[in-house]
């Protein structure tokens, strides 16, 4: 098992590397490959309405000018231990993992990054409770009374899920909940302060991101158990005199939980990168929101730092999953 974890962690340390590379060539290698030079690369971190010398300042002052292989160096050289940026007739350090200089707020990218993140993650890791609850407990109640009214009551349900988008769920709990009868009030708490009143604000935005999600868990795992009930190491386990609760959660869930495994990791890496929908639609100013408002802005430090980060939140959340399928599983050690 030590040998396993070890192994994948010098494959996602080898992947955090070849994500970054990706990421430096999409937003400095293919614009060169597409015809632009660095004075037009450089136009992008300056003002709206550059004049010539700012730009060849930007273009002096990024490195622009230099060969692609030694921008690279400096991009990880950056990420690893810090740059300083020359602002003015200043100079600002960037500590570890430095990802980047907002040139148009004049901060560097990662505390812009840091102070949204605890709003995406509480959204994220409650939604992500309430989804993995619900779904795999219906999906397993579904699984076992099939055919029955509640069986097709909750994959009716599911399918609402999947089909309805976030939101239009979204808006009309806030319609209800918040407008209507006044009982959730969407608005940010840490909850470091109030945990009772940080979690009944993020009540409504819990609910209609884990109903998005829950669906699909509980299809997943209904078909999962299905699936593996009907095999001969479940009948083996009852003619030894298991008893029931131990054939279904200890030999029947266990095996069905692989897939289930995976889309998790998935979605919660994803979720953690932010919630663009969900934010937008509760007026929760996590990464999500702090993404469109880069893209509006045409920040590209501000884009880079989040592609960069949702990138590492979702090869994180893979490699957690590889190390939880070989508790599972002891053949993924091999």
């Amino acid at each position: 098992m030590t040998t396993f974890i070890i192994r994948r962690l010098l494959a996602t340390v080898l992947l955090l590397v070849i994500v970054s590379a990706i990421t430096f060539a999409i937003f400095f290698l293919l614009p060169r490959l597409a015809g632009e030079t660095s004075y037009d690369l450089a136009a992008r971190y300056v003002g709206r309405i550059p004049t010539p010398s700012e730009i060849r300042a930007m273009e002096v002052r990024l490195g622009l000018n230099q060969p692609v292989p030694v921008q690279f160096w400096h991009f990880i050289k950056a990420i690893v231990v810090g740059e300083t940026y020359t602002v003015g007739p200043s100079r600002v350090y960037c500590g570890p993992p430095c990802l980047g200089y907002s040139w148009r707020n004049q901060q560097p990218v990662w505390p812009l990054l840091v102070s949204n993140i605890p709003v995406t993650a509480s959204l994220a890791g409650g939604a992500a409770v309430l989804w993995l609850v619900s779904g795999v407990a219906i999906g397993v109640v579904s699984a076992l009374k099939r055919g029955s009214f509640f069986d097709r009551f909750s994959m009716g349900t599911a399918l609402m899920g999947v089909s309805l988008p976030i939101f239009f769920t979204g808006q009309i709990l806030l319609l209800l909940f918040s407008f209507h009868w006044q009982i959730f009030n969407v608005q940010y708490v840490s909850p470091a302060q109030n945990p009772l009143l940080w979690a009944k604000n993020l009540i409504l935005p819990w609910v209609a991101l884990a109903f998005l999600y829950s669906a699909l868990y509980a299809r997943l795992t209904r078909a999962g158990m299905l699936e593996t009930m009907h095999e001969d190491y479940i009948r083996t386990a009852r003619a030894k005199g298991l008893p029931e609760r131990a054939v279904i959660f200890k030999h029947g869930l266990r095996a069905a939980l692989t897939p289930i495994l995976t889309i998790f990791g998935m979605d919660l890496g994803l979720l953690l990168g932010g919630a663009v929908l969900t934010e937008f639609t509760f007026s929760l100013h996590g990464l999500g929101l702090f993404t469109i408002e880069a893209i509006d802005n045409q920040d590209l430090p501000e884009i880079m730092g989040v592609v960069l980060l949702a990138s590492f939140f979702i090869i994180i959340a893979n490699m957690v999953v590889d190390i939880l399928y070989a508790a599972i599983d002891p053949r993924v050690r091999i």
